[in-house]
């Protein structure tokens, strides 16, 4: 099979298109046959070595895509649509998935539409229905607005009538934000007085915070009673916290990882077919910032760490 390669960490000159032995099942698993993967953030830290990396060179990246069935031995027939959230070596013709982490896909999902929602759709879902639960009417401050995660949490958060405050680095990305339904966009500049300014003083009842470095801040944006919930890093790890500061103000910090939400194949695909229905009724409009075939993945990586894009990266065969 063909896939993406690089055998040294570095830059996107270090990926290859090139030819490797095709995987080989193990038990409980089948090969499905990529159709479209989608491109994040930890594959260019894998690229570059800060990250955690499964198997030994020529590595392959990738943890999420769409395609179809290529082997017997699962529920899905072969020739099956599947996607899946969090298998590695994704970026290839073959992958070899296990079956517990395959996604049936309906009809009316294409194969980029799941490459492009499954990982981070999944992510932005867990975060409005178990991190928190913010209720109509109530007022949440969403840091990254017009990243992949976060264009996908300013709709949901708009579908459950909740009032959104993006926050976004430049004057693209709050259109962008802006056009995903958020109610009022800013910058990062005197982020807490523009928020209590917004609020009345009286600052939002849950703040969705993805960078990190801005834990602080989104404390101090946060109304007392109210709720942080930490779910990345994009900008460094955050100071520590007091935690007489949560007590002094009654304020709830809880942090976020979705594979300890997808404890099942059952709850797996129940989520991702609740995901896929708000795409259906025109709630949730995946945003790909850009498709590129696969073999051309280091134009898309390049792409990527432009900070350019707004959305999601996708990689077809």
């Amino acid at each position: 099979m063909q896939a993406l390669l690089f055998d040294r960490f570095g830059g996107t000159d270090v990926l290859r298109w090139d030819s490797i032995a095709d995987p080989v099942p193990g038990p409980g698993q089948v090969l499905v046959r990529t159709q479209a993967v989608g491109l994040n953030f930890a594959d260019v830290y894998r690229r570059n070595g800060t990250y955690h990396l499964s198997g030994q060179a020529p590595w392959i990246l990738g943890y999420e895509g769409a395609g179809v069935v290529a082997s017997p031995g699962s529920p899905y027939p072969q020739g099956s649509r599947v996607g899946f959230a969090d298998m590695p070596f994704a970026n290839a013709e073959l992958v070899a998935v296990d079956i517990d982490k395959l996604i049936p896909l309906p009809d009316d999902i294409a194969s980029e539409t799941a490459a492009a929602v499954l990982l981070q759709g999944l992510t932005a879902q867990y975060l409005v229905t178990d991190s928190s639960r913010p209720q109509p009417g109530q007022v949440a401050l969403v840091h990254a607005a017009a990243g992949g995660v976060g264009l996908l949490l300013v709709q949901m958060l708009r579908a459950k009538g909740v009032l959104v405050i993006g926050v976004a680095s430049s004057d693209v990305k709050r259109n962008a934000a802006r056009r995903a339904g958020a109610d009022m966009v800013m910058g990062y500049d005197d982020l807490v007085e523009r928020v209590q300014d917004a609020t009345e003083g009286a600052g939002v009842h849950v703040t969705y915070d993805s960078v990190g470095r801005t834990l602080g801040d989104s404390l101090a944006a946060t109304r007392t009673g109210g709720t942080v919930v930490f779910y990345g890093m994009a900008a460094g790890d955050p100071d520590p916290v007091d935690p007489r500061l949560l007590m002094d103000r009654s304020l709830t910090l809880t942090g976020g990882d979705l594979w300890n939400v997808l404890v099942s194949a059952e709850v797996r695909r129940q989520r991702a077919a609740e995901l896929f229905e708000l795409i259906r009724k025109g709630s949730l409009v995946p945003t790909i910032a850009g498709t590129f075939p696969l073999r051309d993945g280091a134009k898309a990586h390049a792409f990527l760490e432009s900070r350019g894009a707004i959305g999601k990266v996708v990689m077809t065969l």
